[in-house]
């Protein structure tokens, strides 16, 4: 095959320039959000007085619940459009171009819009800057050139994203190597064994052991590197068990559909459970912070409840900045998560939208079934994921600090308005999904 027809293949078809555009926003997006907390991290580390290590250990905390979720978005980016790409990629595989030949054009596409996406990132980052260093602690704005990462920060934030985007362009193509004929016919699916609850449900209890375990037998520094760890862990724990479970849910709906928009949404779960659950990873992540920062509120309260010298209440006063740092950004990320995810999804099922638009199906069914399909497997992800961030406070905290009126309300609100978001973007996609549901 000549090149000529290599490009003309490769190329996005007419009217799908989004195929582009949606990761390339989303690795904005994650670029500047990485950078803008590792940026505004780093300052806490150049204090050495005595309340330097417990500053530093309560940055490395956020900074493992912010990273890991941003990583998440990072590996949906460069998995998103991923049907259209796969038949492009699989019609080459027909015609007799190599395992190699394929693997390598899709790295390349991957990375450079990846790419792309990380100098607009950059761009964001820059420009945000000034308004993060305006930020006080200890009594004073951190500055900006506190908060600006220095060119090989900057660079090796980069090259990790661009990892990413190779890692899961990589991964990806393993269907369309192995059966290009199958992913050109659609006759593919994707499997979500119970071994993925197993798995998940043993590390949980291996976590909650160590948490239990580190803080009465090592230092402050390796608790604080092993809590950090575990945690990482734990939130990425959430993207294994998280498609078994919406599967299972979704199965017991199907069975007691009796609506057309339930059956299909039910349908549309089952068949990519990976897929529905990076609809709704965003809020899974989201409802693990709610824990972290309802229990912060609950021992902010406690402390303030006595009476404190200057430092500690200004550690008191800085643990709620950074406490309304953190959620905010949470916020972004799952805003980010879930419109472009349900963006890409709208594009990716196009074909499907016209199939049902020709059988006679209303516009109306379809957008109820789609918006089905992604709220109502909320609540037990919400539930689930502010579940297993309880199991993991439980051994530092007590259940006291859990169960507090000022904690139980602040994950409330925390989880709302996560949910608010989600519902949100159902209704700002909804043009989205007319233009491909009436497409000729």
């Amino acid at each position: 095959m000549n090149t000529s027809v290599l490009g003309l293949l490769l190329r996005p078809a007419k009217g799908q320039n989004s195929v582009v555009v949606l990761p390339a926003t989303a690795f904005a997006i994650v670029t500047a959000l990485v950078l803008t907390v590792v940026g505004g991290a780093q300052s806490f580390w150049t204090w050495t007085d005595g309340y330097g290590p417990l500053y530093q250990a309560l940055a490395a905390i956020a900074l493992v619940l912010l990273v890991v979720p941003l990583a998440n978005l990072g590996g949906a980016a460069a998995r998103l459009s991923a049907r259209r790409r796969d038949e492009r990629l699989s019609t080459l595989r027909l015609l007799g171009v190599t395992p190699l030949g394929v693997s390598v054009a899709t790295v390349i596409e991957s990375v450079l819009v990846a790419a792309v996406g990380a100098l607009v990132g950059i761009v964001a980052y820059l420009a945000i800057s000034p308004l993060i260093g305006l930020i006080p602690f200890r009594g004073a704005a951190l500055g900006i050139d506190a908060v600006l990462l220095p060119p090989v920060g900057v660079l090796a934030v980069v090259g990790a994203i661009l990892l990413v985007a190779a890692g899961s362009a990589a991964l990806g193509l393993r269907r369309v190597i192995i059966s290009p004929l199958g992913v050109r016919l659609r006759t593919t699916t994707s499997s979500v064994h119970w071994f993925r609850a197993v798995i998940g449900i043993s590390v949980i209890a291996i976590v909650f052991a160590l948490v239990k375990i580190f803080p009465s037998i090592a230092g402050f520094t390796t608790t604080i590197v092993v809590l950090a760890v575990l945690f990482a862990v734990a939130l990425a724990i959430l993207n294994v068990i998280g498609p078994w479970v919406l599967k299972v849910t979704a199965s017991r709906q199907l069975r007691r559909a009796e609506r057309a928009d339930r059956l299909l949404a039910a349908r549309m779960v089952l068949d990519s459970p990976k897929a529905a659950w990076r609809q709704v990873s965003g809020i899974a992540m989201a409802s693990f912070m709610a824990v972290f920062a309802g229990t912060g509120v609950s021992l902010m309260n406690v402390m303030g409840s006595e009476a404190l010298d200057g430092a500690d209440a200004a550690l008191a006063a800085d643990m709620r900045t950074g406490l309304l740092i953190t959620l905010v950004a949470s916020f972004l990320m799952v805003a980010a998560s879930v419109g472009v995810n349900q963006a890409a999804s709208v594009l990716d099922q196009r074909d499907l939208h016209r199939s049902l638009h020709h059988l006679g199906m209303p516009l109306e069914t379809v957008d109820s079934a789609r918006r089905r399909a992604i709220m109502s497997p909320l609540l037990v992800t919400a539930l689930g994921s502010a579940l297993c961030a309880a199991v993991l406070v439980f051994p530092l905290l007590g259940i006291a600090l859990i169960t507090a009126p000022e904690s139980l309300l602040t994950i409330a609100v925390v989880v709302s308005v996560g949910i608010s978001v989600v519902w949100t973007s159902t209704r700002v996609t909804r043009p989205l999904l007319a233009q491909s549901f009436h497409a000729v």
